[in-house]
């Protein structure tokens, strides 16, 4: 694998750091999109228990904020209401939503780079393989005219060496975009649930309201 790195040129470097991040990116969006760190599922039906007829003490709102990203959320109501009680339901369904602003921009962090890094991918792969195409050319070009005619096997693996480029940056983008895929559909459907959950959680909170 190595020989074939060298034999490509450095046209290829910029690919493999490309690689080495992008497997960086998917193992922590791995780690990090985890259902019981984003909605762990009986977080709601807890949150109305401890809250129900009045708002619970700091030490549990603080649990339940360190708890995931959708604790955060309602954690944030229970915050906002224990400040003031007289809060209106539009000032509380404000908070949440800026809560949950927050929570999806966490949710989508790094997204961007491995869409990025899919579509960049093969363009640095066809970039290393023009580059190496005009290297083989250029020295055919100058053996043909001192010896009288380039070497076909040598003009052949030439261009067998620069297409690696190509191939590499497809092996790289390919599992980044299906990976980007995978992890966008998933942190949709978490979104769709926490708003459901917060939309819930409003109407329960307007009946602690005074």
């Amino acid at each position: 694998m190595f020989s074939i790195i060298q034999a490509a040129g450095w046209p290829i470097w910029p690919l493999v750091a490309c690689s080495i991040a992008a497997l960086a990116l998917i193992i922590e969006r791995f780690s990090s999109l985890q259902i019981n760190k984003v909605i762990p599922p009986k977080l709601l039906g807890e949150a109305l228990i401890v809250s129900r007829g009045e708002v619970p003490p700091p030490e549990v709102m603080l649990k339940l904020a360190q708890n995931s990203l959708l604790g955060e959320v309602l954690a944030s109501g229970l915050y906002a209401l224990s400040a003031n009680p007289y809060l209106s339901e539009a000032d509380l369904r404000s908070t949440l939503e800026g809560a949950g602003r927050q929570a999806a921009h966490k949710l989508e962090r790094y997204l961007a780079a491995l869409a990025t890094i899919a579509s960049a991918a093969p363009l640095l792969g066809l970039l290393g393989t023009v580059i190496g195409m005009i290297e083989i050319f250029g020295s055919q070009s100058a053996s043909s005219g001192n010896a009288g005619g380039g070497n076909p096997a040598q003009l052949a693996q030439g261009i067998s060496m620069a297409l690696y480029n190509t191939a590499f940056g497809l092996m790289v983008a390919i599992p980044a975009l299906i990976f980007w895929r995978y992890f966008r559909a998933r942190v949709d459907g978490y979104l769709l649930t926490m708003e459901l959950s917060a939309e819930r959680f409003v109407r329960h909170l307007n009946t602690l309201r005074k």
